[in-house]
């Protein structure tokens, strides 16, 4: 059996229904296909760490994230090769000077 992922927001909408409290825990976590103690465990690290108690995908960079890093690596690459040449150009009229 695969393991579940939930997103951020999903977190945070399933503990603002716990905290409503218009319905019982193990109603909410029913409807919400998960269980009761994961509702809590939720709950509780929200209000130990705060809003930045989650992350939608733990230990892994988002796709576009991901995509992103690749884009500035091939940039910084580029820019680095650039550098060289206007160094070893610089180098090079500087001996042609007086």
């Amino acid at each position: 059996m695969a393991r579940q992922v939930f997103t951020k927001a999903f977190k945070l909408e399933a503990v603002r229904l716990l905290d409503a409290g218009k319905q019982p825990a193990a109603a909410i976590a029913r409807e919400l296909g998960i269980k009761r103690e994961k509702l809590y465990a939720w709950r509780t690290q929200l209000r130990e760490r705060g809003p930045d108690a989650f992350h939608d995908r733990p230990g892994r960079p988002a796709a576009d994230e991901s995509a992103e890093v690749k884009r500035l690596k091939r940039e910084l690459e580029r820019v680095t090769e650039e550098r060289d040449i206007l160094k070893k150009a610089a180098a090079y009229f500087a001996r042609e000077l007086p």
